[in-house]
């Protein structure tokens, strides 16, 4: 198990996943504002939360490399195409497991059962997280994918 590699190339690529997914929110591709949504789990506070929220998702994000860094390293090898097939299997995941799981847990995120009573200040993602736009599955997917393939590289490379 290359763990510096896990520990360095992690961060780069949930760096690079979450700049994509931060650059297609600004850009109105999705709706979808991942630092807001992880941080205010923690804080109300918006600005805070975004703050909160990278770091929380810089934590996730190296906790799913080690997960990769794992297979890599049970397989013998890695790829970039590898990491891309990782990368679309861990976006489904978040798509249509972690996502939808959210209003459960979330302090501050309503969901479909609350009715209109709810005083929760973010929405249900919905499946695959479209109620933040139809282009939100194509987006998280994307993003995924880079991150499996800039570990499959990366750790491939060492």
């Amino acid at each position: 198990m290359d763990w510096s590699g896990w520990a360095l190339f992690g961060l780069m690529a949930t760096g690079a996943l979450t700049a994509v997914m931060i650059a297609a929110q600004m850009a109105g591709f999705t709706r979808l504002d991942l630092p807001l949504v992880l941080g205010t789990l923690v804080t109300p506070d918006p600005d805070r939360a975004r703050v909160v929220g990278f770091f929380l998702h810089l934590i996730a994000g190296q906790t799913f490399a080690l997960g990769y860094a794992w297979t890599f390293a049970l397989l013998g090898w890695s790829s970039w195409w590898l990491g891309g097939l990782l990368g679309l299997l861990h976006g489904a995941v978040a798509l249509t497991l972690i996502l939808p799981l959210l209003p459960g847990v979330h302090p501050r995120m309503a969901s479909h059962r609350a009715g209109p009573s709810s005083r929760a200040g973010l929405e249900p993602p919905g499946l695959l997280g479209l109620n933040y736009g139809v282009q939100t599955p194509a987006v998280a997917a994307a993003a995924h994918v880079l991150y499996g393939v800039v570990l499959g590289l990366l750790l491939g490379a060492r």
